[in-house]
């Protein structure tokens, strides 16, 4: 083999199965550079969005919630603190969206920077959720035997306590606040992360690539950094954005029952349990910070079943 073609084998294993890239689809040709796809992927992205409204504004919804979290400047100068009781239980109205409460503070601003509080804990929670539960199901399924078998009745044991349940207990033995509400939230997930992981490294391990990469005397770091985890990846992802909306959903009802940041912090949880007291009069207290949990809910649950099937099958 001349020295031109093995330039341009980027991997032991393609060697060995014969998939050497052609000389003429080099990275960097005319035409084939990171550029180029990058553009025509960027205008498949636009035709895809496009062509799904209820995507697009999934989409601007976890943007705005996104910045509301990090920037809430952006949305509103009120302070979410501070009230007039003079203008209290007034309804929404252009003076305020969604109204005042019972301490004449603006419900809008509120809600604006529960979402800091709100997300936060999300993503502490989807984080590690991802991270303990990928890394047991790594472990079991690229070293199998044992280890295997004694990790996933571990996982087991977690998928047979209602995640809820789970959360309370957890919360309950570590004190009451945002990131320890986080903190359980994520234990509670971390046995369906576990699993996706583990079939994924499975399915993974026993492809053709992989054997070839071995047979070509990889070391098993190199093989598991290289070709398993990238591989396997994919599913575990769409399973975090799909955990989004659920672990936000958890961090509200245990801020709701009291768990998380205490008065006078905005969490949406918290919001929701302080107008319950006035449904009878002042409705949007609660219906209105309902509204912004579950259009937020409905967006990730939107944007992760389009990563999950329909960009695939676009692709």
């Amino acid at each position: 083999m001349s020295q031109s073609l093995v330039d341009d084998v980027d991997d032991p294993a393609e060697a060995a199965l014969g998939l050497a890239r052609p000389l003429g689809t080099r990275t960097g040709a005319a035409g084939t550079g990171p550029g180029a796809g990058r553009r025509v992927d960027v205008r498949r992205l636009l035709r895809f969005l496009l062509r799904r409204p209820g995507l697009l504004l999934s989409v601007v919804v976890l943007v705005l919630v996104v910045l509301a979290s990090f920037r809430p400047g952006l949305f509103t100068s009120r302070d979410p603190l501070k009230g007039v009781p003079s203008q209290n239980f007034r309804g929404p109205s252009g003076a305020h969206w969604f109204g005042t409460d019972e301490l004449g503070r603006d419900v809008f601003s509120r809600v604006v920077h529960g979402a800091q509080l709100s997300l936060k804990a999300t993503l502490i929670a989807v984080l590690v959720a991802f991270v303990v539960g990928g890394l047991l199901g790594v472990v079991a399924g690229f070293v199998g035997r044992w280890v295997d078998d004694v990790l996933m009745r571990l996982v087991d044991v977690l998928l047979s306590i209602p995640a809820l349940f789970l959360s309370l207990a957890l919360v309950t033995a570590l004190g009451y606040g945002t990131v320890k509400v986080a903190v359980a939230v994520g234990i509670a997930s971390v046995a369906s992360f576990a699993r996706v992981a583990r079939a994924e490294v499975l399915r993974v391990r026993q492809a053709v690539f992989v054997e070839a990469s071995r047979s070509c005397g990889a070391r098993w770091y190199a093989v598991l950094g290289r070709h398993v985890l990238p591989n396997a990846a994919g599913p575990v992802i769409v399973l975090a954005t799909l955990d989004f909306g659920a672990s936000i959903l958890a961090v509200s009802a245990l801020s709701f029952l009291g768990y998380g940041a205490p008065p006078p912090a905005p969490e949406w949880g918290t919001l929701i349990s302080a107008g319950r007291n006035y449904l009878a009069h002042a409705w949007w207290l609660t219906a209105l910070p309902g509204l912004a949990i579950a259009a937020t809910v409905l967006a990730t649950n939107r944007i992760a079943r389009a990563l999950d099937g329909e960009w695939s099958r676009q692709r």
